[in-house]
């Protein structure tokens, strides 16, 4: 039987990408989504199930379903609200709604599959983060934080599952063409200090997704880590990455954070 494949947010954008090409390499794909009736652009080799990251039980549930088919060989984190506001204006309902879908939920769900995946001496657990989880954004705050949290666990954690041949790594993409700009959840008070530049910071940063790479590349670059014989701890891609990440080892902290700012029309 083919290896099993687990991708978060199978039905747009990084993670439908990603389950067309693990189900294109002869994987068993189980894709989730809120609600699997929903579902109109199903894609073939691609098995539908419940999750919702904001509910524990679903989780469970979900986790449940999957180990049921199978021990996944391969676990994609990637489902998630992207997020915008001043910090002195995000509502605290709004913050631990992105923790719980952004960081708790997939931490969550990889507890629950990681002791089969252990037993079984394999696997390879992909979180999807995003460079701003590395080069942050003012008004980008709280989504910054989630980014940065899961990164956080993923490179902490590949000591610890690396004895049993279970690797763990983050995989950090750029500006996207996927049309996220649509659904981010958006913080500010209109009238209110932070009105302007928040206004010239979002519309610079629509701008820029909508000139980003395709979600066929971030899947490209997801498939590097399962299909290395071992992966490395960081993978990036779009957004000039290949000139961020080695600029960042001889500027400062400040100095990347102003070539951010700039990008970005502040």
């Amino acid at each position: 039987m083919n290896a099993l494949a687990v991708v978060t947010g199978a039905t747009s954008g990084i993670g439908r990408a990603t389950a067309f090409r693990l189900s294109a390499e002869g994987y068993r794909v189980i894709g989730t989504t809120r609600d699997p009736s929903r579902v109109t652009n199903l894609l073939p080799g691609v098995e539908y199930i419940a999750l919702d990251l904001g509910k524990p039980e679903s989780i469970a549930l979900a986790a449940q379903e999957i180990l049921a088919r199978g021990v996944p060989e391969v676990l994609v984190n990637n489902a998630g609200e992207s997020q915008s506001g001043p910090l002195e204006e995000l509502p605290r309902d709004a913050l631990e709604r992105l923790f719980q879908v952004n960081v708790i939920g997939h931490i969550d769900l990889t507890q629950r599959l990681l002791p089969a995946m252990r037993a079984a001496g394999r696997g390879r657990i992909i979180m999807v983060g995003s460079m701003l989880g590395s080069f942050p954004l003012a008004f980008r705050s709280s989504y910054v934080a989630s980014k940065a949290a899961i990164k956080g666990f993923a490179l902490a954690a590949r000591r610890e599952l690396r004895p049993f041949n279970v690797g763990i790594c983050v995989v950090e993409p750029g500006a996207i063409a996927t049309g996220l700009s649509q659904r981010r959840t958006k913080y500010v008070d209109r009238q209110g200090p932070y009105a302007a530049e928040f206004g010239r910071m979002l519309a610079k940063l629509d701008t820029n997704e909508r000139a980003g790479i395709s979600a066929e590349r971030v899947a490209e670059e997801i498939m590097k880590p399962i299909v290395a014989d071992w992966p490395k701890p960081h993978y990036a891609c779009g957004s000039m990455s290949r000139v961020a990440f080695p600029l960042s080892r001889l500027l400062t902290i400040q100095m990347m954070l102003r070539i951010v700012e700039r990008k970005h029309g502040l």
